[in-house]
């Protein structure tokens, strides 16, 4: 079994102050593969401290110093991409073609793309063409601490500690304790790739301790963290005494709307496999499936043979199938909110409750799809986080719009439509962060965030870069 017990801090690999181990689960076993260190506020401190004073240094690179090092971290990145994939695979149980083409490749696309967006980024300029003597200069906040997610591990990363990096920041990063091995091995990229002590910091731990501890910390200039819309009040919450900035990056209950002018069987789906995609752990799957009524038996039809042909396998075999959940805790929340479903009245058309078939172990679930889903039942309200697709019937344009934005999330969306006015005109009034038309996928350096409670800011490219930013106003400058 590995033992990966110590924490990168100041440019060493440190054991923690107090020892508290904890093991790492496969969750197609359920066997433990790997030990790390749960840290304590005492390993915080040592980990900021060194963050604060690397930062007077780093802050005052140069835009090329810094591009520089970001494309030595890709190079590096590169040699070990596949031992990447093959940690995410066994930390959260994404099969491997995912783990390799997606998740792993999530990382090193979103460091392409922030070194893009750092050589155009436009860091100082008179405020406008009548006021010379008024200078907008963007400085980097500080210390800043990044918290990240299981379900995709290195595309957070990449999104936190890259443009952080690219602004002058310093940072600690406190990875989930679920799906710790990546970035371990991420440290370990940073540390071939030359950054300098004190810059790139990571403590092992959980949200409780460690997470609480970098919330409320005074040296700590800004909190990012992607989660759940829970742990990330917690977040706000611990932060508000220091008055540090914070951004999230939290839950999503994204609809996907199909309209009857629409390629039906192709929209329908392409949105089924969607939901299933990582075994539904995506924080913008499109989970509530809106109907037009004249076509929805056919989609209903469509989307449960979807699902019954989507396969479910080991994760460390390559394929197209989907793993299993992330964790325990994740393989009894999806199935107590599948009960729910059952026992508050939805249609189940495929999948349902326990193990598919063939499975007696590992935390597997079956893609399920409900239909005749009223937008008041728990499976339309909460995110569920696993295979499950709930389909929605609605009459007119203006009914699926107002059942779409009847959420307390707004991350995504998806329309579906033959009519490109139509298209546009529905992606304007849908209370969401990001709308993607008829399948067209985001874009590198898009910026992904969301309304409501989906979170505050943004992430990738400019926009990411700017999040992790002070704007000063200097008068005279001329």
């Amino acid at each position: 079994m590995l033992q990966r017990k110590d924490f990168y801090i100041d440019g060493r690999w440190v054991p923690p102050v107090t020892p508290r181990e904890l093991d790492v689960i496969n969750p197609a076993d359920e066997q433990p593969f790997a030990t790390i260190s749960l840290g304590s506020a005492a390993d915080v401190d040592k980990a900021v401290s060194a963050a604060r004073a690397a930062f007077a240094g780093w802050s005052t690179t140069t835009r090329e110093e810094r591009i520089e090092f970001l494309e030595t971290l890709v190079e590096e990145y590169k040699q070990r991409i596949d031992d990447m994939a093959k940690a995410i695979s066994a930390e959260m149980g994404a099969p491997m073609k995912l783990a390799t083409e997606a998740q792993a490749a999530a990382g090193l696309g979103h460091m392409k793309a922030f070194i893009r967006a750092l050589r155009n980024f436009t860091f100082e300029h008179p405020l406008d063409e009548r006021n010379p003597q008024e200078y907008i200069v963007y400085e980097p906040i500080g210390v800043c601490g990044l918290i990240t997610p299981w379900n995709w591990p290195m595309n957070q990363v990449a999104l936190k500690v890259v443009p952080a990096l690219a602004a002058g920041c310093t940072v600690v990063l406190k990875p989930s304790e679920v799906a710790p091995m990546s970035s371990l091995l991420f440290a370990e990229i940073m540390d071939k790739a030359g950054v300098p002590a004190g810059v790139f910091n990571l403590v092992n731990g959980d949200g409780p301790t460690v997470g609480e501890a970098m919330s409320r910390h005074p040296d700590i200039d800004m909190m990012s963290f992607t989660g759940s819309t829970r742990a990330g009040t917690s977040v706000m919450k611990a932060a508000a005494d220091t008055v540090k900035r914070v951004t999230l990056e939290l839950g999503g209950k994204s609809p996907n709307i199909v309209f009857a002018d629409s390629d039906i069987s192709k929209s329908v789906a392409r949105g089924a496999a969607q939901c299933f995609q990582n075994t539904g752990q995506s924080c913008n799957a499109p989970s509530r499936m809106l109907v037009e009524r004249s076509v929805y038996d056919e989609a209903v039809s469509i989307a449960a043979e979807t699902a019954e042909n989507c396969k479910v396998g080991d994760p460390s075999e390559d394929g197209n199938h989907i793993g299993p959940l992330s964790s325990a805790v994740q393989f009894e929340k999806v199935q107590a909110l599948i009960e729910a479903g059952i026992k508050e009245g939805a249609r189940l058309v495929a999948g349902g409750p326990g193990r598919p078939e063939g499975f007696n172990r590992g935390y597997y679930a079956r893609p399920t799809v409900f239909a005749d889903v009223s937008n008041d039942m728990r499976i339309a309200r909460e995110e569920i986080f696993g295979p499950v697709l709930a389909m929605i019937p609605f009459d007119t344009e203006e009914e699926a719009i107002e059942i779409a934005n009847d959420t307390p999330y707004g991350l995504s969306a998806y329309v579906q439509s033959g009519d490109r006015e139509r298209l546009r005109r529905v992606s304007r009034q849908l209370r969401s962060g990001m709308v993607q038309l008829n399948g067209t996928g985001r874009a590198p350096g898009s910026p992904f965030g969301g309304y409501k409670q989906s979170g505050l800011g943004r992430e990738g490219g400019k926009w990411g870069i700017e999040d992790f930013l002070e704007v000063k106003a200097i008068s005279g400058w001329e």
